[in-house]
This record gives structure tokens, C-alpha cells and sequence, in this order.
């Protein structure tokens, strides 16, 4: 088959591969990082990066989503603190263009989507919504949903299944 041409049996989603989304099925403790290397310098993640043109109504949206509190608030740079772990931040960038998802063929894709674990999907779907997400046509999966944010990034709401072998 000719590169970019995408066969019949091939779905429409998950890349030229036909790769089903796969989300954890239960949230664990994280494993203990590797012993410090001299060699190798420290890296942590402080935070995901979302292209905008309005980085400030993006911005806005994930806070009333999230409920993160603000961190930097410019006219072209606006960040969300997370309670923990890396937080969001949001650029103004002048040559945004919405992704499609999921993307055919000359369409701007996807270059990053959020994950976010939720204990019910109905009442999660319905606050996306409510404060300003859109419902994507194409669903993948029964128990996970595809919303759009007001720039058009696609993110993931899926079912946390808890982890309850680690009773006190």
C-alpha cells in the first residue's frame, strides 16, 4: 500500500495502525524513581504546553474544568498549577490551527491529548460540557469520551478503577 493510504480493514482511529486506545484500568502508586546517576542530570516534568490564540479564554476553561488555581497570567502566557504534579500552561501562538480529530488525510492532527481519569462518566461529560468543552462525533471506545476544548484539542475522559489492593 502506497504511504498514506489507509486500508479499508484499518479504523479510523489510532493512527495508520488501527491502534486501539488503551487507558489504565487502575490507578497504582507510581514506581520508585531510578537511584540518582552522576551522569545523569535531574529531569522533571513541570508541565504540558497547549498552542492557542487565545491562551487566556484556553486557560480559562481548563481552570473551570480542573479547578486549578492560576499560576503566570500574560496576554501570551497563562499557567494552571496542579495540586501535584506537572501543571498546564497555555501560549499565544499567532498560526494556530485547530487539530482534527480524528484526522484524515491534509487535516491538522493531533499533536498531544490530555488523559483524565474519572470516577463517573456521565456527570464528568456533562461538566466538559457545561463549561465550555464540545462532544466529538467519532467515540472509539464505550467507556471512554473524546470532548474537544474551546481551541479544538482533543482530551479523554475515562473511567478510574481504583486500586484496592493496597489496603492499610
Amino acid at each position: 500500500m502506497a504511504r498514506g493510504q489507509q486500508s479499508s480493514a484499518v479504523q479510523p482511529w489510532g493512527g495508520p495502525h488501527g491502534h486501539r486506545l488503551v487507558y489504565p484500568r487502575r490507578m497504582s502508586t507510581p514506581p520508585e524513581p531510578p537511584a540518582a546517576d552522576a551522569a545523569q542530570p535531574v529531569l522533571d516534568l513541570a508541565g504540558v504546553v497547549l498552542d492557542s490564540d487565545d491562551p487566556s479564554a484556553l486557560a480559562d476553561f481548563y481552570h473551570r474544568l480542573l479547578g486549578w488555581p492560576y499560576g503566570t497570567r500574560e496576554p501570551e502566557w497563562v499557567t494552571l498549577r496542579a495540586p501535584a504534579g506537572a501543571g498546564l500552561s497555555f501560549q499565544y501562538e499567532a498560526r494556530y490551527r485547530p487539530p482534527v480529530w480524528p484526522a484524515g488525510a491534509g487535516d491538522p492532527a493531533m499533536m498531544v491529548h490530555l488523559d483524565l481519569a474519572v470516577r463517573e462518566l456521565a456527570p464528568a461529560v456533562a461538566h466538559a460540557v457545561a463549561v465550555g468543552a464540545r462532544l466529538a462525533t467519532f467515540q472509539p471506545q464505550e467507556d471512554v469520551r473524546v470532548l474537544l476544548d474551546p481551541a479544538g484539542h482533543p482530551f479523554c475522559l475515562f473511567l478510574e478503577v481504583p486500586d484496592h489492593t493496597n489496603r492499610g
